[in-house]
C-alpha cells in the first residue's frame, strides 16, 4: 500500500513538475479551426457537426514544412459504443476545446523541438472513432450517427493544400495511438495528395497495436477490430495491399500493412504499451477477477508471473515489429517503458529527463531520421533495465477497458 502511495505522489509530483515545463518553454494555445465547408461533403464527426483542426502557422526556415498530427482517442466498435462517443469531444466538434496546447512534437520553441518548432503545425481533431477509415453513405434517422471519418482526412488535407501546403517542401503525417494507427493507415494515401517532390515520411506513435491473444488465451482485439470495421465500413478505405491478401480488419493491424507502406515510416512506442497492456493483454473481460488491476495500475506492483506474461507480450511485439522490414526507409525508437504516446509530451518528447535510446532523445532520432543525418533503429533491452524511463502510474479511473 505504502508502495502505490509513493507511486501516486510521484505521478502527482511529475504532472507538477511536467506543467512548469509546459508554462516555462510553450504558453503556447492554438485556436480551433471548424471545416464548415466539409458537411456539404459529408465530411463530418459522428454526430454531423463539421470537423476541426488547431493550425499554428510556420516561420522563416519552415515556411514551406508541414507537420500534420492526428488526434488520439481509442474507437467505437457498435452502435452503443458510437452513441456513447456523440455527445463528447470524441464524437461532436461541439464539445471540443476552443483552444489547445501544443507541445512537443507541435511546440513552437526551438531548445524544446529543435527539428520541426517553425513548421506549420496542425493538430486534426478526431471526432469519427475509426482512425479516419470509416465511410458508409447512409445515415441511420433513429440514432443519427455519421461514419465518415475518411471524408474528414480527405476534407482536412484538401482544406490545408489551398492555405500553403500545396508548396510544401517537407511534410510529416504523425499521430498518437488511434491517431498513430491513422498516420500509418493513410501514410501512401497522405503523399499521393502532396505535390511532388515534396519530401514525405510518417510518424507513429504508440499506434503498433498487435494481433495478440489476451491473457485468457482469447483474440479479444481482433475480434473489437472486426467490429470497429464493420461498423464503419472501413474495409474499402484500408490499404489495397493488405485487403486483397486477407480479411480487411485484420489490415487495421499494422504489423499486416507495414510492409507494404511505400512512404517512409517512424515508429516511436514502448515495447510494453501501458494502453495495450491494458486493453489487449489483460482487459477486463478476460480478467473478471480483477486480478491484474494493481499491475495496470504500476508496473512496479506486478508480480514475477504477470511480469513473464508482460516479457512475452514484448517479444510478440517484436515479433510484430519485424514486419517493418530492415530498410532504414524504416525507423523506430522501441522503449521498455510503461507508456501511451511519448511525442506530444515535453517532458517524453525532449528535455533533461527524456526517456532515451542510444542517448538519443525521442525528437532527436525522429529528426536525424527524417533529415537523412542518420538513420534509427533501436529497440531497448527487457524491463526493467532503463533507468531514463517515465513509466506512468494510474488511478483506479483510469482502468476501464473496452
Amino acid at each position: 500500500m505504502d508502495r502505490m502511495k509513493n507511486g501516486r505522489l510521484q505521478q502527482w509530483l511529475r504532472i507538477l513538475v511536467s506543467m512548469l515545463i509546459l508554462l516555462r518553454s510553450e504558453g503556447l494555445f492554438v485556436d480551433i479551426t471548424y471545416l464548415q465547408s466539409a458537411v456539404a461533403k459529408g465530411a463530418v464527426c459522428l454526430d454531423g457537426s463539421p470537423p476541426a483542426y488547431h493550425l499554428d502557422r510556420g516561420s522563416g526556415t519552415g515556411i514551406n514544412s508541414w507537420l500534420v498530427h492526428f488526434e488520439g482517442g481509442g474507437w467505437c466498435n457498435n452502435v452503443t459504443s458510437c452513441l456513447a462517443r456523440k455527445n463528447t469531444r470524441l464524437g461532436s466538434s461541439k464539445y471540443m476545446d476552443k483552444n489547445l496546447a501544443f507541445s512537443g512534437i507541435l511546440g513552437n520553441r526551438g531548445q524544446f523541438n529543435p527539428d520541426f518548432y517553425n513548421w506549420n503545425r496542425v493538430k486534426i481533431r478526431y471526432c469519427d472513432g475509426s482512425s479516419f477509415t470509416g465511410d458508409i453513405a447512409a445515415v441511420n434517422r433513429a440514432t443519427n450517427l455519421h461514419f465518415r471519418g475518411t471524408r474528414i482526412f480527405l476534407a482536412v488535407i484538401e482544406d490545408l493544400l489551398a492555405k500553403g501546403m500545396k508548396n510544401a517542401e517537407n511534410a510529416i503525417l504523425s499521430g498518437c495511438s488511434a491517431g498513430g494507427l491513422s498516420s500509418i493507415l493513410h501514410c501512401d494515401s497522405f503523399k499521393a495528395l502532396l505535390p511532388m517532390g515534396t519530401k514525405v515520411k510518417c510518424f507513429s506513435d504508440a499506434g503498433y497495436f498487435i494481433n495478440t491473444k489476451d491473457v485468457s488465451g482469447a483474440q479479444h482485439i481482433a475480434a473489437y477490430f472486426n467490429d470497429v470495421v464493420t461498423t464503419h465500413g472501413s474495409a474499402k478505405n484500408l490499404p489495397r495491399s493488405c485487403t486483397s491478401k486477407m480479411k480487411p480488419s485484420l489490415c487495421f493491424f499494422p504489423q499486416y500493412t507495414a510492409q507494404q507502406i511505400q512512404t517512409p515510416l517512424f515508429l516511436i512506442n514502448a515495447a510494453y504499451d501501458s494502453w495495450q497492456i491494458k486493453n489487449i493483454l489483460a482487459p477486463d473481460v478476460a480478467d473478471p477477477q480483477r486480478a491484474w488491476s494493481k499491475c495496470k495500475l504500476d508496473i512496479n506492483n506486478c508480480s514475477p508471473t504477470e511480469l513473464r506474461t508482460m516479457q512475452g507480450f514484448r517479444l510478440n511485439f517484436i515479433n510484430a515489429l519485424t514486419q517493418l522490414g530492415a530498410s532504414t526507409s524504416r525507423g523506430f525508437f522501441i522503449n521498455s517503458c510503461y507508456a501511451h504516446c511519448q511525442t506530444e509530451m515535453q517532458e517524453l518528447w525532449f528535455g533533461r529527463s527524456t526517456p532515451m535510446l542510444n542517448n538519443k532523445t525521442i525528437a532527436k532520432a525522429v529528426g536525424d531520421w527524417f533529415y537523412d543525418r542518420r538513420p534509427f533503429q533501436k529497440i531497448d533491452c527487457p524491463y526493467p533495465c532503463d533507468r531514463t524511463c517515465r513509466n506512468r502510474v494510474f488511478g483506479p479511473e483510469e482502468l476501464t477497458s473496452i
